[in-house]
Formats: C-alpha cells, sequence, structure tokens
C-alpha cells in the first residue's frame, strides 16, 4: 500500500533528529510542532528543554536549526520570542506531497493501515422487537455506522453487532394474544413492506396491552406464557420468531432510508446469549464476585452509592430468579472476548446508561473477562432536542417517530434541491435521488458534526441551509468542483512541484495533507465530529481558494490551470471520501 508520511510528521522527526544532534545531553525530546498563524509550523520544545538543560533558549533553538539537514522540504525557519521556532515549507514539497497521495493505487489518499489495528466488536443500532423506532434510535445507528466505517478505514478488524430488545415479559403478552387470535400479524391488503409490519406490529401490540390490562385471565396465560418461552417450548419460540421476523421487515426499512447497510448475521439480540445467563451467574458467584442479597445475585462497589448512602447493587438474578439486563450484558462480553477474540468493546449507548455500563465493564473485570490487553468503552451520547432545547417530543408530548423526521428530512432536502435543479438542468429522477442524499445527510451531519456525549438541537431549517456548518455546505462544494471539472475541456489536473503557490492554495494544501492525522485520532478517541470539523474546515479552505484563485482563467498559464485543478480534484476525492466515512452521500450535481 502507497502510504504517505504527512509533511507535519516528516518535519517532527527531521526536528527530533536535530534536536537530539544539537543536544545529545537532552536525550528524546520532543519538538511540539503545531500549526501556527505566524508560519506554517512553530515548534515550542526549545523552551522546555533550555530550562532542564539550563540553557539561554534562543542559543539552543539556533544550534537546532543549524542541524537541521539540507533539503527540500523547509524554505525557511526562523528562532522567534524566547526560542521558538517558525517553520515555512517549501512549496515544491507541499505539492509533491498531494501528488503522492493523489497517486495512490488504492485509492486511500496515502492514508496508512494502522500498525496496531487489532478487533473491535461495535455494539450500537439497538432498536426492539414489535416497537417503531423513534428518535432515541437515532444516535446509536449514525454514530455506531459512522465509527464502523472510520475504524475499518484505518484497518481494524470490525465486528458489528446489533443487541435489538428481542427476549421478556412483554412476549408472553403478544405471543399469547396470536395464540388466542390466530392471523393477527397478517398484514392488511397483502402488502410486506416495512411499513406495512409496523402497522400490523402495533396492531397486535395495543390490541394485547388492552387485553392484558383489563382481563386478569388473560394475563395470568400471558404471564405463563414467558414461562413457556424460556424454558424453550416449540410452539411458543415459533411464535415469538414470527414477531422478530416482522420487526426485521420493519428494521431493514428504517436502516435502508438512513442509507446504512445491516445485516442480519450482525444483529443478536438478547435472546442470543439467553443460553449462556445461568452459567454466567454460576461462575460471578463461585469465584465470589457477585453475592447473595436478599434473594437476589448482586455485585457490589464501593463508589457507588444511592441517596441514603447506602450501595447501590448490580442485579445480575433477581429474587424470583428472572435474569437482569446485566446477566445478558455479560454474557455478551464472554462471547464476544472468548468466542469473537475481540480485544475491543465499543458500546454505542445513551449516556444515561453509563453508569450500568461502568458497573458492567467492573464486574468483567472483576471476573477476568476482561484484562490482558481486552478493554470495554461506552462512546456515550447526549440526547437529541427539539429547538426548544427540550427533549425531542411531538405537539402531542409523543416520542417522535424515526420514519417521520427522515420523511420530513428528505421532504424538505429536495424542496431546496428542485429549487436550485434548474441552474444545472437536473432531471425529475436525479432532483428525488438528491434530495434523499442531501435529506439523509444533513440528518446525520447534525449528529456527527456534535461532540456526541453533547445533546444537540434538531432543527431541520440549519440542517438543509445552503450556509453554516451543514452536510449541503460539504455536498455543494464536492458537486462544484465536478462541475469546474467538467467545464476544464482539455485541461487535465496535473501537479506542478515547480510553481509558486498563493497564500489560499498553500492553506488549501496544507489542509488536505492532514486527512490522514485526522483519520488517525477520530479512529483512537472513538471522535467522529473530529472528522466532521476537519471536513467543513476543507470546504471552508475551497471557498477562499475559489474567490483569490480562479481555476480556468484564461489569464493563467497552462500549467497553473493544471495545478489548481490537481488541488480541486484531490479537494473533492478526500471529500468524497471523508464524507462516505461518515455515511453521507456526494451527488455530482447539485
Amino acid at each position: 500500500m502507497a502510504s504517505v508520511p504527512s509533511l507535519a510528521s516528516t518535519l517532527q522527526q527531521q526536528l527530533a533528529d536535530a534536536l537530539t544532534a544539537a543536544l545529545p545531553d537532552a536525550g528524546t525530546a520532543d519538538p511540539l510542532l503545531r500549526r501556527s498563524d505566524r508560519a506554517d509550523f512553530q515548534a515550542n520544545g526549545i523552551l522546555a528543554l533550555a530550562k532542564k538543560l539550563k540553557g539561554n533558549p534562543r542559543e539552543l533553538a539556533g544550534q537546532v536549526t543549524a542541524a537541521l539537514p539540507a533539503g527540500e522540504l523547509i524554505k525557511d525557519i526562523e528562532v522567534s520570542g524566547p526560542g521558538f521556532l517558525n517553520i515555512t515549507l517549501a512549496d515544491r514539497a507541499i505539492v509533491e506531497t498531494l501528488a503522492a497521495r493523489a497517486a495512490d493505487p488504492e485509492g486511500r489518499l496515502g492514508v496508512p493501515v494502522a500498525a496496531d489495528a487489532g478487533k473491535t466488536v461495535i455494539d450500537y443500532a439497538q432498536p426492539n422487537v414489535a416497537k417503531e423506532m423513534h428518535v432515541g434510535h437515532l444516535r446509536s445507528a449514525v454514530i455506531g455506522d459512522a465509527m464502523v466505517r472510520i475504524l475499518e478505514f484505518t484497518g481494524e478488524d470490525v465486528v458489528r453487532r446489533h443487541h435489538i430488545g428481542d427476549w421478556g415479559t412483554q412476549f408472553g403478552m403478544l405471543i399469547q394474544y396470536l395464540i388466542e387470535h390466530p392471523g393477527a400479524l397478517k398484514h392488511e391488503g397483502g402488502a410486506s413492506d416495512g411499513e406495512a409490519a409496523m402497522s400490523t406490529l402495533n396492531r397486535v401490540y395495543k390490541a394485547s396491552r388492552a387485553l392484558f390490562d383489563a382481563d386478569e385471565e388473560f394475563k395470568a396465560r400471558s404471564r405463563d406464557r414467558v414461562v413457556a418461552l424460556q424454558a424453550g417450548d416449540p410452539e411458543t419460540l415459533e411464535l415469538w420468531q414470527g414477531f422478530v421476523d416482522e420487526s426485521k421487515i420493519y428494521f431493514h426499512s428504517v436502516f435502508d432510508k438512513l442509507d446504512m447497510e445491516v445485516r442480519d448475521p450482525d444483529i443478536v439480540g438478547e435472546s442470543g446469549y439467553n443460553d449462556m445467563l445461568e452459567e454466567t451467574c454460576r461462575i460471578l458467584e463461585e469465584t465470589g464476585v457477585a453475592v447473595r442479597s436478599e434473594g437476589a445475585l448482586c455485585v457490589f462497589f464501593d463508589d457507588v452509592k444511592g441517596p441514603d448512602g447506602n450501595k447501590v447493587p448490580l442485579i445480575v438474578k433477581k429474587t424470583n430468579g428472572g435474569y437482569g439486563y446485566a446477566a445478558t450484558d455479560l454474557s455478551a462480553i464472554r462471547n464476544r472476548v472468548q468466542d469473537l477474540k475481540a480485544d475491543t468493546l465499543l458500546y454505542v449507548v445513551d449516556a444515561r446508561q453509563s453508569l450500568h455500563f461502568k458497573m458492567v465493564f467492573e464486574t468483567a473485570r472483576r471476573a477476568g473477562w476482561l484484562g490482558d490487553g481486552v478493554k470495554a468503552v461506552q462512546l456515550a451520547f447526549g440526547t437529541v432536542l427539539g429547538k426548544d432545547g427540550k427533549p425531542f417530543k411531538t405537539r402531542e408530548g409523543e416520542t417522535v417517530r424515526l420514519e417521520d423526521l427522515l420523511d420530513e428530512a428528505v421532504e424538505r432536502a429536495t424542496a431546496v434541491v428542485r429549487e436550485k435543479a434548474g441552474k444545472v438542468g437536473l432531471s425529475e429522477e436525479e432532483i428525488v435521488e438528491n434530495g434523499r442524499y442531501v435529506g439523509i445527510g444533513a440528518v446525520k451531519y447534525a449528529d456527527l458534526s456534535t461532540s456526541a456525549v453533547r445533546d444537540y438541537k434538531f432543527d431541520l431549517d440549519q440542517m438543509v441551509s445552503l450556509n453554516g456548518d451543514t452536510s449541503v455546505y460539504l455536498q455543494y462544494a464536492y458537486a462544484r468542483i465536478q462541475s469546474i471539472l467538467r467545464k476544464a475541456g482539455d485541461a487535465v489536473p496535473a501537479a506542478h512541484p515547480e510553481l509558486a503557490l498563493a497564500p489560499a492554495e498553500r492553506a488549501l494544501a496544507l489542509h488536505l495533507d492532514q486527512f490522514g492525522e485526522v483519520l488517525s485520532e477520530v479512529a483512537a478517541g472513538y471522535e467522529p465530529h473530529k472528522l466532521a470539523a476537519y471536513l467543513y474546515q476543507l470546504a471552508s479552505h475551497l471557498t477562499t481558494f475559489y474567490d483569490q484563485c480562479q481555476v480556468l482563467s484564461p489569464d493563467n498559464a497552462p500549467e497553473v490551470v493544471e495545478n489548481r485543478l490537481f488541488l480541486v480534484e484531490l479537494t473533492a476525492r478526500t471529500l468524497h471520501r471523508g464524507m462516505a466515512l461518515l455515511g453521507i452521500r456526494t451527488p455530482e450535481r447539485l
């Protein structure tokens, strides 16, 4: 693979080597390199080093400067203030590095595969069987899908897991109703799409709930059916599977709208760990990790206490013999570590469940299921808020259906695309397709451009705006480049390292070179919002470049036109790749 080191990493290494050569007594020293407004980069590490060696920082800076190798990387270096190094790179080095990125035969833009890549099981997109997906399911799906794409691109072996809610007492009610009302799961009118599936499930759920609340005998039969389900009664399991299959039709329709791939083998719900629950509890009790308390099997923690000051336990097995969520989550950890051989478990789960997962992870560590190079991380996310800053609800105070939200986003975006369609000659088919890409992209980007742990306001008017930090702004930047490339005629993108770069060209080029480093940081910290921020800054640099450096001007020499086409074409490829890693499409024409 054609891995291309960034300009910053090459400069960092040269400075580190110069520090060692000029100041052998310093040992290993970090030049503390960062981007600067006064030059391309500034190195601040000499100040701390001078203090350590009790020397004059400006003199030490001069020695380091003299020790730097003669070459084509650095154009100018000056000692500033008390010993800062302000470094300007050579235009040739910048263009040659970008040319190497553009020439990467694998289309990775020179981004390397991580040398320390491992195996990650990522738990995300966790809907519940027989229930509608609502706005609360959005963030887990969107953030998780982006992290899967980013981790895989950086070389990680990723196993997807969708821990759906497909087990529990509510199924006794549903199954018993189905037994007493055969054919209740048949779709009205014979339709078989996701909307029909959810309509049928809703109808059955409401009818069974009404009967459960009104009829004590039905309630008793439903509870007996739960026992039959947990005991593995064949008829009960077959009917339960019917609810699961019906729900999957609906799940897939919603995920298709979200432009996400969710595969059946990756859907391993609560039921998938049912056979492990008793053994998990036995191991925890035999090892002393869990103890009996008032008839329940519990794990206690010194730092988890209730308002009364008493310790709050993690309940693994209830007093009545039923299993808590913790038993399932701990069994899933055993499976993912022991059977799937994962070294990282990543859970994309609501921040409100942080205490639960803190206790689950600590229990797993005490039991020996985590440790020896295996880690578990909760990628916690905040709440989706309405424009009023309160949890997003309908006017009636109900939770917003996810499908309704997505449909409205596509409708709003299609109107925006249609308004501009005449200028670029889009067909009706293109308007509809691009409206879907823009609408879904707007929803995803609004989520992903916010730090996951923070709440964010869901404002469709802002999301589909052509201005500001929105996916539409980025998509139009990409489409604008494609328009320029189509208008270029015989001129082709080509790097010309011999040319001097204008300030806007340099700024765009240096930002392009940071793509791989940003991805590495995003993957290491599970922070997709940093990739969104990078792409927005890239589009902003592109806007400045357009304003200051005409690409196809007849006044430009042919090599200037080719070099600028090269810069915008590489920008388009970087935007396309970065947006794809966020799960967002980039239409060729908008």
